[in-house]
């Protein structure tokens, strides 16, 4: 007997490899800004708590990951084309890889210290405006965004300490 739902679960599937593939076409514009971002963090003065720099390649692969996975369940819910509310989330989940893009070439390649500091508070806005908007459509989905969110306070006060504490690298 021929399965009627295959189209479905073919569609889904191709839809979450979308949504994987704009999530990671994110962070490979970001990467591009950070190529040379083990050396620049070695050169900085970083507080105590700093993590090594081998550790931020698989925190982001994850979460990455994760973004990708948390949109696809928020328009599996209802779509692109459905209520107000999954336009609105998903617009804002495309305006934060936007932002958290933007952050690295500000940070890493421009060497912006203020202007990063700027860029991930608004990025850190988003993602709350995100998770809040993506938990109304799908709980599971917005709680998949909160190691994204931790990790990015976490970046937040990262940025404020390196920015502080290196004025002649970003200045």
């Amino acid at each position: 007997m021929h399965d009627i739902l295959a189209p479905r679960r073919s569609a889904s599937l191709v839809a979450l490899f979308g949504w994987l593939a704009l999530a990671f076409a994110a962070a490979a514009v970001g990467s591009i800004a950070s190529a040379n971002a083990a050396s620049f963090y070695r050169q900085l003065v970083l507080p105590g708590w700093a993590p090594p720099a081998w550790l931020f390649a698989p925190v982001w692969s994850a979460l990455y990951l994760l973004m990708g996975v948390s949109a696809w369940l928020v328009w599996r819910e209802r779509g692109l084309h459905g209520a107000r509310s999954t336009r609105v989330a998903l617009t804002l989940f495309v305006a934060q890889l936007v932002v958290n893009a933007l952050w690295s070439w500000l940070f890493f390649a421009w060497q912006r210290g203020a202007l990063a500091m700027l860029d991930i508070i608004i990025l850190w806005g988003l993602i709350v405006a995100m998770v809040v908007a993506f938990w109304r459509i799908s709980p599971r989905a917005g709680a998949l965004q909160l190691p994204y969110l931790a990790w990015v306070s976490f970046a937040s006060a990262l940025t404020w300490a390196c920015w502080q504490q290196n004025p002649q690298l970003l200045g």
